[in-house]
């Protein structure tokens, strides 16, 4: 975990580059994130170089050994002057990173084709420079840390994008992992990855229950093919594959797809899909691909990745996925085909009821997470429904954090849904028939099944309350009276 100090390090290194001009939150992540791969690389050159002295084995370069090709290493121009920086970093380390050989080197250098160097003055870059080496020099210490920094820095992305598209915090991420609880055999996707918050997630979850007992071919398989991600932000699969490298995960499925379109005919593929995907908007419908619509003939995004996540989901794979509550109660023909295939078709376990509170300061939409597995045959028995009230902060802009928190009793009762068989509808959590989510025409709102109890309040009979108006005017003329005599005084 970050300290307070080391916060305000990077808050400090925010600030000198918005007074230097930079105050879009996307473009300053975007400008530090080429920085810190540009002194990536120079530390990986550096290691090969140490390990070739020990070893005498010849490494591979990855800065050509020329004089121009060794001062575009990070160790070498940080301490010149600022405008020589300037203009290192400006044309030759940034036209380099551009153009390496892609298929030799991480996810990341693959969108780094239209990337732009933005940094305004010599003086901003050299602020940046001199910040970054100080946090990597001084107090970030290992792996996890670096991604705890990103995870920071990915924070203050406060606005959505057009798309709808938000970033899912930290800790609703790490609920709706440690509910699907992903194996190192696993391949896991998030076909609307944004910064790749969920696959970061997974990753964590999986080192922190496996790592000791995880073989050289599941760390093979968690470098590369375990997890994927597509999206159709350029940007956003920068800072998604950025993020994932700070996480070990060097050569993961990093793709910039329509996940909806006719572009995309992944089917069968994964095990686990975690996502949150856009929840505005439509989509063209000549590109949408046709066996979406077979399930939910809409152009609503919400309901077409949903139908996504079914196709893309081999036999007996899981889902974690936030959905907007229109997708629960929603009348339309596409709302309750897609939630008549969940039910009838498909294994729905769980409907959690999120609070509005949780997605600000970005939205303040009600949304669910729906849990289901992929079956084609059916095995919906019981669906069990939590009303989730609090997680831990405050459900307004702030966000601060607070001692109420039910998502360790959402953990727990959900890993023994046996035991939840006896518990009323007038709880925080139930199980409810599939019978009667059918009779209700597939409403999965937990509004629809929640017993409410009201309590018997006793009031006064009518002429008691008005003899007691009649008092309190009384008293208030006999006070208006009182202040009338002091003002003739």
């Amino acid at each position: 975990m970050l300290t307070g100090e080391v916060r305000n390090k990077i808050d400090r290194i925010w600030f000198d580059i918005w007074a230097g001009g930079i105050t879009n939150p996307l473009t300053v992540i975007e400008q530090l994130t080429y920085l810190m791969f540009i002194r990536s690389l120079d530390e990986k050159e550096l290691e090969n170089e140490s390990f070739e002295a020990l070893s005498g084995v010849e490494m591979p370069k990855i800065f050509p050994q020329d004089e121009d090709g060794q001062d575009m290493r990070w160790s070498k121009f940080k301490t010149k002057d600022a405008r020589i920086i300037y203009d290192i970093v400006g044309t030759k380390v940034f036209p380099f990173i551009k153009t390496m050989n892609r298929d030799n080197m991480t996810a990341f250098t693959r969108y780094m084709q239209d990337a732009m160097f933005l940094v305004p003055t010599p003086q901003v870059l050299q602020k940046m420079i001199t910040g970054l080496d100080e946090l990597y020099e001084h107090d970030i210490k290992d792996l996890d840390m670096q991604g705890d920094l990103y995870e920071y820095m990915l924070g203050k992305l406060a606005s959505a994008g057009q798309n709808g598209q938000f970033r899912t915090p930290k800790h609703i991420r790490d609920l709706m992992v440690r509910l699907l609880a992903p194996t190192p055999n696993d391949k896991i996707v998030d076909p609307a990855c944004g910064t790749a918050g969920f696959l970061v997630s997974s990753a964590e979850y999986i080192r922190e229950k496996y790592e000791s007992e995880m073989t050289g071919e599941q760390w093979e398989h968690f470098a590369g093919e375990m997890f994927s991600g597509y999206d159709t932000d350029r940007t956003m699969l920068r800072l998604s594959a950025m993020n994932l490298m700070l996480h070990s995960i060097s050569q993961p499925h990093i793709d910039y797809v329509d996940s909806v379109s006719r572009q995309n005919n992944i089917a069968s593929a994964y095990d686990i899909v975690l996502a949150n995907p856009p929840f505005t908007g439509t989509v063209d419908a000549e590109s949408i691909n046709d066996n979406l619509r077979t399930i939910t003939d809409t152009k609503k995004t919400e309901l077409l990745f949903v139908a996504l996540f079914l196709r893309i989901l081999r036999k007996g794979g899981r889902c974690a996925c936030i959905v907007p509550d229109g997708v629960l109660f929603g009348s339309t023909k596409a709302h309750k085909s897609l939630r008549k295939e969940l039910v009838e078709n498909h294994q729905l376990q769980a409907v959690i009821s999120l609070p509005s509170g949780v997605f600000k300061p970005y939205a303040g939409v009600s949304t669910a997470i729906l849990i289901f597995t992929k079956t084609g045959a059916g095995g919906t028995d019981k669906v069990w429904f939590y009303d989730m009230k609090a997680d831990g902060y405050s459900l307004d802009d702030k966000r601060s954090p607070i001692a109420a928190n039910d998502i360790p009793d959402i953990i727990a009762r959900y890993h023994a849904l046996e035991v939840e068989a006896d518990r009323l509808p007038t709880e925080q959590s139930f199980l409810v028939d599939k019978s009667a989510i059918e009779a209700n025409d597939y409403d999965l709102s937990i509004n629809r099944y929640k017993e409410v109890v009201y309590e018997k309040v006793e009031y006064d009979k009518p002429e008691v309350i008005m003899n007691r108006l009649d008092q309190l005017n009384l008293d208030i003329a006999s006070k208006t009276e009182e202040l009338r005599g002091l003002l003739g005084e």
